[in-house]
């Protein structure tokens, strides 16, 4: 059983030796890392801090390489997947731990998965919310996914620098409320889980318009909070972010090596059934076979009504299944 205190949410910069991350951490005992997905910050977490901490963890989640006031390199190549895997271990050596427990949401849950691939030996356990693992790379490439769905499906729309990138940053609050509301189970729009395909010709944002109101899990402050962290960067509030997508291709050379390898730390998987992940192409079939891909799966969860916003428009469900799972791996 995990022991510790709880105390007040700390935020700090730290260098990792590959980068500077800023992180907002909380409480005291085995660490565990939360890695927040795109487009969020370190606060998607913000439901999570205080359940752990007083349940004897010490929390930490940072903005990862990019994002909020954390290091954004300028070239695309800087973000990689080795890159992204390169912080955490740093970041965990940096807050003076050899090993910890790695939960990822979206984009988080690639980096959390690759990293249990990687570095079992300081990845103690690794849960993965959204994104599946699928070995070696975790996220399909743009040579696939072009054919699979087309050239307005949102991943090949954010290939090329400038245009996104600009759509984006214009207004930051905008864009954060239109991409949680519109991605979220409570999007009236949506019947029923799909693919994000931009209409042909339009801008990225046109397929995630203006909300009429906001879901209850989300209010005014959480879009200001979010949109303060990308005006650090400016113009290029989103460049960093959106280069995580320009190296997925590059990721699948790079990765190649661990292809046919299994995730061998204990792991659990949590999806809500309105997620636009369960709908795309081999994911159900990925999930059925999960426990091959990671033996020692703990649990496979799926969330009724909730949509990508996995740890936001579910917190207690994913604390419950958190501290489940982290009193689990302390056994």
């Amino acid at each position: 059983m995990a022991t510790g205190q709880s105390s007040h949410l700390t935020h700090t910069h730290i260098d990792t030796g590959t980068t500077t991350l800023h992180v907002a951490e909380q409480g005291s005992g085995p660490l565990v890392v939360l890695l927040h997905g795109f487009p969020e910050s370190w606060y998607s977490w913000r439901h999570q801090f205080t359940a752990l901490a007083e349940a004897g963890y010490r929390v930490v989640a940072p903005d990862q390489r990019g994002y909020g006031s954390s290091h954004s390199p300028q070239n695309i190549e800087d973000y990689t997947l080795p890159h992204l895997v390169g912080d955490l271990i740093g970041l965990i050596k940096a807050l003076g731990q050899q090993q910890a427990l790695v939960v990822g949401h979206d984009w988080g849950a690639p980096v959390a998965w690759a990293a249990a691939l990687m570095r079992p030996d300081m990845v103690r356990a690794v849960a993965g919310l959204s994104v599946p693992p699928s070995p070696p790379a975790f996220m399909p490439p743009p040579s696939l996914t072009r054919r699979l769905y087309g050239e307005d499906f949102y991943q090949i729309r954010f290939q090329e620098p400038g245009v996104v990138d600009a759509e984006l940053a214009a207004d930051p609050a905008a864009t954060v409320r239109r991409l949680l509301v519109g991605a979220s189970g409570d999007n009236p729009a949506l019947t029923q889980p799909r693919p994000w395909v931009v209409p042909e010709g339009a801008p990225v944002l046109e397929s995630m318009p203006e909300p009429g109101s906001l879901p209850q899990w989300l209010d005014n402050e959480d879009i200001e909070t979010f949109a303060a962290d990308y005006a650090h960067h400016g113009p290029r509030a989103f460049t960093g972010p959106l280069n995580w997508y320009r190296n997925i291709e590059r990721n699948q050379h790079l990765m190649s090596p661990f292809a046919g390898a299994t995730i061998d730390v204990p792991a659990l998987y949590m999806v809500g059934d309105q997620d636009m992940v369960t709908a795309l192409h081999g994911v159900s079939q990925l999930r059925e076979s999960l426990h091959l891909i990671a033996p020692k799966l703990h649990a496979q969860h799926t969330l009724p009504g909730c949509g990508h916003w996995t740890q936001q428009e579910r917190p207690h469900q994913v604390n419950e299944a958190l501290l489940d799972f982290l009193a689990h791996v302390q056994d």
